[in-house]
């Protein structure tokens, strides 16, 4: 068997896993009528058991800072609630087996993928689960060797790094390789499975990647489809939620959309949906660090000019139209009747500039 080092091996527990020295706190300490007899600290509803781990809060987080994603925000509700369930289980005594929480994330890039990783090691910790509460993201780089005798402890030391959190395995299908004889990846895969296995209340694992590659990946590897709990698909965005998604990010940031560039971006999303490579809202974040460096230049053009809080916050309409997608559904004739500017919602718009030519600007 595979011995992680600075880990003790053993078989999961038919009960609850103890806390650990650097667990959070109890979740025993109740107040008031929530907790049972006269003395009994133990929590008996599940306002006590949220009141001591905050777990609400997190969940709460997760609403307000992803748009979109119900079906993903409900999963993660549900398992929420499977966990508090056995905590009020095991708090009365009742024999349960830790539950098997390791993951597989699908979807395309930019779809919160790694945010809801995050999220789901701050509910773990809180409840009790994992020691840790942190998240180690890896690639196939980061576990498999390019030579014998190498991909074993790199394997093991990620193992090290992750135990008592979540280890995030990002496009974890490139750890199959069947068409390379000479690959290790199938030396991690099983040393992933044993400590899945063996370690399954102190690790869990979340795999991730494009739907239809993953499925080939549990095809090919039904040791690891079984260890796999939770299945979640992460849908793409809708137009309007990137929008939103887009209008968040420039908060945060102190800046906004003037009127006229939050239509111009618009306009930009319907262009930039119909190329390839879209990721959603990594693309999104894209677009505005491009637009906030547009707006910078136009900015700096102007050296003796005094501006204002309300200028340097604000993105404009030329600071989106500069984009040479613009430029290159203006001189298509396939987009003319349906991408380009002068025909869509923009055109009736004087003060919206015409697109940017390809020499102006070569980013998308």
């Amino acid at each position: 068997m595979y011995a992680i080092p600075g880990t003790t091996r053993h078989a999961p527990s038919d009960t609850a896993p103890a806390a650990a020295p650097d667990a959070p706190p109890a979740l025993a300490v109740v107040h008031g009528s929530a907790s049972g007899a006269a003395g009994d600290s133990r929590p008996r509803t599940v306002e006590a058991v949220l009141a001591d781990s905050q777990v609400e809060a997190v969940l709460d987080e997760l609403d307000r800072d992803l748009v979109g994603l119900r079906p993903v925000k409900q999963r993660i509700r549900d398992i929420a609630a499977l966990l508090v369930i056995d905590k009020l289980r095991a708090g009365m005594g009742l024999q349960s087996q830790v539950p098997s929480l390791h993951m597989c994330f699908s979807g395309n890039p930019g779809t919160g993928k790694t945010t809801v990783a995050l999220r789901i090691a701050q509910i773990l910790h809180r409840l009790g689960y994992i020691r840790k509460g942190h998240v180690v993201s890896v690639t196939r780089d980061d576990l498999v060797g390019q030579y014998i005798g190498h991909t074993a402890p790199k394997t093991k030391e990620v193992l090290k790094k992750a135990m008592g959190g979540v280890l995030f395995i990002d496009e974890a299908y490139y750890l199959y390789r069947p068409e390379n004889e000479r690959d290790y990846g199938q030396e991690a895969i099983e040393i992933l499975l044993q400590v899945m296995e063996n370690h399954r209340d102190d690790l869990v694992v979340i795999l991730a990647g494009y739907k239809d590659r993953m499925d080939t990946f549990f095809q090919s590897n039904p040791g690891m489809s079984s260890r796999i709990a939770h299945h979640l698909d992460f849908p793409d965005y809708s137009a309007a939620e990137l929008v939103h998604i887009a209008q968040s990010m420039l908060d945060r940031q102190r800046y906004r959309f003037a009127p006229e560039a939050l239509r111009a971006f618009e306009r930009y999303l319907q262009l930039r949906l119909q190329q390839p490579h879209f990721a959603n809202a990594r693309s999104v974040r894209n677009a505005l660090d491009r637009a906030r460096l547009r707006q910078a230049s136009r900015l700096f053009a102007d050296r003796q000019r005094e501006w204002g809080e309300e200028e340097l916050c604000t993105l404009e309409a030329a600071d989106i139209m500069a984009s040479r997608l613009f430029a290159q559904a203006a001189s298509s004739p396939e987009a003319a009747s349906s991408t380009h500017p002068a025909s869509g919602p923009l055109a009736s718009d004087p003060t919206i500039p015409a697109p940017a030519t390809p020499a102006q600007d070569a980013s998308a």
